[in-house]
């Protein structure tokens, strides 16, 4: 597929520029736009239970926020560095910017050290592939330092810093994402008792998101590199999964970062309890088999989450959804707007929210 195929028109008014407490609404008051292979309607987070059935099961990711844009000092003077993706306790693969609002990239050479929030430390190679990402080694554990002068990573689109709080999910046991796994945000503690009375049921998985969607710069989908990011998922979340299929019920990924756990633990043939670092790349051409939906925010124009959706429900579905979008005025980024991808009918079998709505 050409990259041009994941090109869409979007006014930058459409960027959440604030939580939605912060607008003087309550997390589970974000819009949601429901789409499958009939059309697109709109609703509220609120609604959630009364679009999922009994035996329905939602897959969330547990892994919680971490502060993970630290101050940095070096030869070019003051800059950020927004931690990723840690592979060691002395190794992070880290994203080196001017500022929030501007991007690197930075006069960096292997080699080089400088100052990362009082800790020494050591440039050791450019990311294949990535241009934007380092490999850093830190001379110490970087966690203390963190938590002293770490804050949540941000982008120009928010009108200021944020505490910590505001990037956690109800989910958020496991600590270790650098970006909010944010499809899960909307979820209170009012809408799981309302799930639960429905008979909807939730399992976790974990995996720790680093740097946001990668924006695809290769002249084909396929060609565009993916850094690996650690995930588990458990056992007792295989047993429920398999245990939804078997009664006719519908398996719901709460995110991207779900897709990817769920589908690195697809054996090909069934799913499995499995632990590690994944770079599955879900595309078109590589369908999911492990979920019949999708709820997850709305995304970035070219990049990789978007080849994901195409994979998931279909090019179709998601332009004409990404118009609806537009139009109503939905809003984009963490603290924006939810979008629900259902499969036409409840199912019996592990088909995929995009065999049935492409």
């Amino acid at each position: 597929m050409k990259r041009e195929e994941l090109l869409f028109d979007r006014p930058s008014a459409l960027d959440a520029t604030r939580p939605p407490e912060d607008r003087g609404l309550a997390r589970d008051e974000v819009a949601m736009l429901v789409s499958d292979a009939r059309g697109d309607r709109d609703a509220r987070f609120r609604d959630l239970p009364s679009l999922l059935a009994a035996g329905d099961l939602l897959v969330v990711n547990a892994s919680a926020t971490v502060p993970a844009s630290l101050p940095a000092h070096g030869e070019a003077g003051p800059f950020r560095v927004h931690l990723s993706t840690r592979y060691s306790k002395r190794l992070w693969l880290a994203e080196p910017r001017w500022s929030d609002a501007r991007p690197g990239p930075l006069p960096l050479a292997a080699g080089a050290t400088f100052d990362l929030a009082g800790v020494p430390t050591r440039v050791v190679a450019e990311y294949p592939g990535i241009p934007r990402l380092w490999f850093l080694a830190p001379s110490r554990p970087i966690e203390r330092a963190m938590a002293a002068t770490g804050r949540p990573i941000r982008y120009g689109y928010l009108d200021r810093d944020y505490p910590l709080e505001r990037y956690q999910t109800v989910f958020a046991q496991v600590p270790g994402s650098a970006e909010m796994p944010s499809a899960g945000r909307p979820f209170s503690a009012t809408v799981l008792d309302a799930l639960a009375a429905r008979g909807v049921h939730w399992a976790p998985i974990v995996l720790h998101t680093g740097v946001s969607s990668l924006e695809l710069t290769t002249p084909t989908v396929e060609e565009a590199v993916l850094y690996p990011e650690p995930f588990h998922v458990p056992e007792r979340t295989v047993r429920a999964i398999e245990a939804t299929h078997a009664r006719g019920g519908r398996v719901i990924a709460v995110g991207t970062t779900v897709v990817r756990a769920l589908e690195s633990a697809w054996d090909g043939h069934r799913l499995v309890s499995r632990r590690g670092f994944t770079r599955v790349y879900v595309r078109p051409g590589r369908p999911p088999r492990s979920f019949d939906g999708l709820l997850t925010g709305f995304h970035d124009s070219a990049t990789t989450h978007l080849a994901l959706l195409y994979a998931v429900a279909g090019a179709d579905v998601v332009r004409r959804a990404y118009r609806t979008a537009v139009d109503r005025g939905y809003r984009w980024h963490e603290f924006g707007d939810v979008h629900l991808f259902l499969p036409r009918d409840r199912v019996g079998s592990t088909a995929s929210c995009s065999r049935t709505a492409s």
